[in-house]
């Protein structure tokens, strides 16, 4: 079993910044790629990023590039997304997922995290 624990979530300004880090339990870290996926209430959950095993491949829904960066800590066994410029349409509860490859599905996953809540403020 794989477990994927979530933090750095929290209640930010529009404009500001969070790091969102996805911690991956056990010697397992390397062998999985890891997604972020968010969902806001009433609406399907949505691809944010994803990076690949070997964290040469990265990828971000549109709405997210060229403000958000993802990138993982072998030693740390952690997966960070860096958010910048955040509007108060990123406003949902973040969850990473570790899966196979770096897909923008989510059924393509296998483990996910409980989720951290992200709020921005207008």
């Amino acid at each position: 079993q794989v477990q994927l624990v979530e933090s750095g979530g929290g209640l930010v300004q529009a404009g500001g910044s969070l790091r969102l880090s996805c911690a991956i339990a056990g010697r397992t870290f390397s062998r999985y790629a890891v997604g972020w996926f968010r969902q806001v209430p009433a609406k399907e959950r949505e691809f944010v990023s994803a990076i690949s095993r070997t964290g040469k491949s990265t990828y971000f829904a549109d709405s997210v590039k060229g403000r958000f960066t993802i990138s993982r800590d072998s030693a740390k066994n952690t997966v960070f997304l860096q958010m910048n410029n955040l509007p108060p349409g990123d406003t949902a509860v973040y969850y990473c997922a570790a899966g196979n490859y770096g897909s923008t599905i989510d059924d393509e996953y296998d483990y996910w995290g409980q989720g951290t809540q992200v709020t921005v403020s207008s």
